[in-house]
This record gives structure tokens, C-alpha cells and sequence, in this order.
């Protein structure tokens, strides 16, 4: 009798089989890639669940959808993909002891069984920022932050950073994540005469500091985290012109490069393709390395997998995990890039 694995893909973007966000399709051809290889040799069923989470809904919602998959006997679970989500989850996923690998950006959304694809980091991204800021001389920096576990953190570290390298944060102002009206906070940062902007957050308010501070004719360097990525839809790049931010891939990443000529991928879908290829990659290692397909052995695979290469970040990122760590992407895997008439731009590379 052939082997059955059920796959669990947990969303916490929506709450029905129409939101966005489904990496369903790069997991399954990553599966089927080594089962055309003869790697594996059980046949993979995914099932799926979803809860609207944080910010705009709640980490219970993402309970129940993952509690609904840890009965359906998920031998691994991939998601949550919010970093306030992950934080929420990682003690769930440790009481159930299931396999589970998220792609948000939080570096303590870890775990014995909570294993991490970055997509972004609450923790790296703000060094990255506070060094190029540091970089181009703009050393007096003005901040405005989501008061949500995501900002805060993001501000901590760029704190920690800046006291290190003698940037000096002169302005700090808190907006809901939610915000869609933040001229008094960014006008209060102005008033300190930074010569940097920060924006730090899950991005949904980041519209609302961008505008008024392009309406002012402030001409400083402006730079936001992973955030910046929210520009691939709608009129965010348009609201954030001329805005560095934090992205997951580079222009030179050869195995990206593969990737896209292959599936003919465009340009404004390959951050998601680096991302999809990735973690579908994680996922179907993991399977093809387990001795077993029960969820000890599935995490057992997981941290078999090592040094493979990496679609997201800059060339020569590496995939993998290991006995004691569960953060997959290893090596320069944040990229600089600025949204430029709507066009997303790797910064210092011509």
C-alpha cells in the first residue's frame, strides 16, 4: 500500500479558499520534483485552513485554523505567514510537537518543531537599514513605527544598531498598524530636522506616513522594512516613490534567474517565485530526507536539509536547517531596492 503524507497549508491572510497568499502550487511542484527524481515515494495530499489573523483579525482565528489541520493528522503544517502571527503560533506548535515551517519575518517564531523561512526579520532588517543610512551620512534619523509587536521590535534593533554605529534616532512617534492618517506624527518628526525617515511596520500604514511627507517637500532619504513589499500590488509603489526598502531578492541570484526563464516568470512576480520556490523546496527536502513519514521523522528531515541554494537574496544564499537551527536562509538574504515610478529598483547595483 502506497504511503500517504497529508501536507497542511495554513493561511492567515484571509478566511476562505479565495484569499490570497496560497503557495499551495510551488509546494506541489517542488513535491512532485522529487518524486520524478525517485526521492520520494509516497504520495502527498494537501489539506488547508484559514483564519484571518493579526492585525486585522486574530491569533485565535489562526489557532482554530491550525488546530483544524493538527486533527486532519498534518504530518507537516507550512504557515503562518505574518511575523505577529508566527509569534502567536510557535506555542501552539510546540504543545502539538507538528512539524511546522512559517515564512513571516520573526526570528523568535522558532522552536523544536517551528522551523523558519525568513521573509524578512524583525531583528536583521533594522541593522541593514541603520547601516546604509549610516553609509550615505544621513546620521540624525526620524522614526515612525506601528505599535504592534512588529514595530516595536523593529525599533529596538535599529536602537541597538544606531548607538553602535553613532546614528542618532533624534524622533520616535507610534501609529496604529491600522493608521490611514498620520500627518501629525510624520509633521512632529519633520519638526526635529532628521535627515532620514524610517518607516517600521507591517505596512498597511505606511501609505499614511509616505503621503504627507512627500506633500511636505522634505527631500531626505527615506527607507522602510520589508513593508516595501506591499508595493507589488495596488497603489502602494505609487503612494511610496522613491521609498528604500527591504526586499527578499536580487537581480544577480542565479538560481533565481533559472527560475524565472524557466517558468517565464515576470519581474514584478519574482520576489514571490524566489519565495514560493524556496519554501516549497524546504518542504519537499524535508519529506524526501525523512526515514520515516510520522511527524518525528518529518522533523528529523527537515534538519537534514543544508546548504542548498536559495532563490531569495543576493547570490550565493544558502537553504537548510540543523539539529539546533531552524532559520533557513543563511548569507546575505536581505536586498536593498527603492520603488521608482513603480518600478522596483536594487539599490547600488547598475
Amino acid at each position: 500500500m502506497t504511503t500517504m503524507i497529508r501536507v497542511g497549508v495554513l493561511n492567515d491572510m484571509g478566511d476562505g479558499p479565495d484569499t490570497p497568499g496560497d503557495i499551495t502550487d510551488w509546494l506541489r511542484r517542488e513535491v512532485e520534483a522529487v518524486q520524478a527524481a525517485g526521492r520520494l515515494d509516497a504520495e502527498v495530499e494537501f489539506i488547508h485552513a484559514w483564519g484571518l489573523g493579526l492585525p486585522s483579525g486574530t491569533a485565535e482565528a489562526v489557532e482554530r485554523a491550525f488546530m483544524q489541520l493538527v486533527r486532519q493528522d498534518a504530518a507537516l503544517i507550512v504557515g503562518p505567514a505574518i511575523g505577529d502571527n508566527a509569534l502567536a503560533a510557535t506555542p501552539w506548535v510546540e504543545r502539538e510537537q507538528v512539524p511546522t515551517i512559517n515564512w513571516a519575518g520573526a526570528e523568535r517564531g522558532r522552536g523544536e518543531w517551528m522551523f523558519h523561512l525568513q521573509v524578512g526579520s524583525h531583528e536583521d532588517e533594522s541593522l541593514v537599514m541603520a547601516r546604509h543610512l549610516k553609509a550615505i551620512g544621513a546620521t540624525r534619523v526620524g522614526v515612525v513605527f506601528d505599535e504592534s509587536p512588529i514595530g516595536t521590535r523593529h525599533l529596538q534593533y535599529l536602537e541597538d544598531e544606531a548607538r553602535i554605529i553613532g546614528l542618532e534616532i533624534i524622533a520616535t512617534e507610534g501609529i496604529s498598524p491600522l493608521a490611514e492618517d498620520a500627518a501629525g506624527k510624520v509633521e512632529r518628526v519633520l519638526a526635529s530636522r532628521p535627515q532620514g525617515f524610517v518607516y517600521l511596520g507591517l505596512g498597511l500604514s505606511a501609505p499614511a506616513v509616505a503621503r504627507p511627507l512627500a506633500a511636505s517637500g522634505w527631500r531626505g532619504p527615506r527607507i522602510m522594512n520589508t513593508a516595501g513589499l506591499r508595493g507589488y500590488h495596488g497603489d502602494f509603489a505609487a503612494a511610496c516613490d522613491g521609498w528604500i526598502y527591504i526586499d527578499m531578492h536580487s537581480d544577480a541570484n542565479r538560481t533565481l534567474t533559472a527560475l524565472r526563464a524557466r517558468m517565464d516568470v515576470p519581474p514584478q512576480a519574482a520576489v514571490w517565485a524566489a519565495k514560493g520556490h524556496d519554501i516549497g523546496r524546504l518542504a519537499a527536502e524535508g519529506l524526501a530526507r525523512a526515514r520515516d513519514f510520522t511527524r518525528e521523522g518529518v522533523k528529523t528531515g527537515l534538519e537534514q536539509v543544508k546548504w542548498l541554494p536559495a532563490a531569495e537574496g543576493e547570490e550565493g544564499t544558502l537553504l537548510g536547517f540543523g539539529i539546533q537551527d531552524r532559520g533557513a536562509l543563511h548569507g546575505r538574504y536581505l536586498v536593498l531596492r527603492q520603488w521608482v515610478n513603480g518600478v522596483t529598483v536594487e539599490v547600488g547595483k547598475e
